[in-house]
């Protein structure tokens, strides 16, 4: 017990810093997934190849290689990324892991994304451009309202894929849940303690997700839940 009420803080911090890797790379990675996810539906052949090369890429490499491709490999660019000031950045393993983050989760979230707008019914979309709806007011109204619904459950998984993924930052000395509890392991050589908290924190951080992603699902789905006052209106045609 005295174990746990002594790292209790310092995985409290480390919580906090894997809620924002989490956090921010899902954020700066679903404004990636948009324009590659319609990019992959394109006519045009150079968008429709260049997109799918990043995610490819990005989809059928480790994550774990991407950290250090981009974190180690840098180095070897040092004077192109000096002469344009980006020397700096490519050197702290926080930008990095956001970096590798943020273009791992988007290659994903734009194949979901993808998948959702292609199982759009034809006829709600045809039914927009009936009314007159031009391409950046349907996709505005019609086909990301749409498939933001049909992908929510799909896209919950990669927030929590993406939460489990932050363990692997701590590789580039960022202490994070799992990289404080490497450290304290080797510090005390209580291993079986420190994963064990660091499972805990991972548990809750999974569920408390889960739990607001059902909600919000809730809220998402209530158009197809009738009202008592509704089903009191439609006629029971089984009698």
């Amino acid at each position: 017990m005295g174990f746990v009420v002594d790292n209790l803080p310092r995985f409290a911090k480390a919580a906090w810093i894997t809620l924002q890797l989490a956090a921010i790379s899902c954020a700066l990675g679903f404004l990636i997934a948009l324009p590659v996810a319609l990019a992959r539906l394109s006519d045009s052949l150079i968008l429709r190849g260049l997109s799918t090369a990043y995610v490819l890429f990005f989809c059928g490499t480790p994550l774990l290689a991407q950290i250090f491709l981009i974190y180690y490999g840098a180095g070897q660019f040092r004077p192109a990324l000096d002469s344009i000031g980006l020397w700096g950045l490519s050197r702290d393993p926080w930008f990095c892991a956001i970096l590798t983050l943020t273009l791992n989760t988007g290659a994903h979230t734009s194949e979901i994304l993808r998948g959702a707008i292609t199982a759009i019914p034809k006829g709600e979309i045809e039914a927009a451009r009936a009314l007159g709806f031009g391409g950046w007011l349907r996709l505005r109204l019609v086909v990301m309202p749409r498939a933001i619904r049909i992908a929510w459950p799909a896209y919950t998984n990669e927030v929590v894929y993406q939460i489990q993924a932050t363990s692997l930052v701590s590789v580039i000395t960022i202490m994070d849940i799992t990289g404080v509890a490497r450290a304290i392991g080797t510090r005390d050589f209580r291993f079986y303690e420190a994963f064990g908290m660091a499972a805990l924190f991972y548990l809750v951080l999974v569920y408390a997700v889960l739990l607001i992603a059902g909600r919000i699902e809730h809220r998402l789905s209530a158009h197809t839940r009738r009202t008592p006052g509704l089903a009191r209106l439609i006629p029971d045609l089984t009698r």
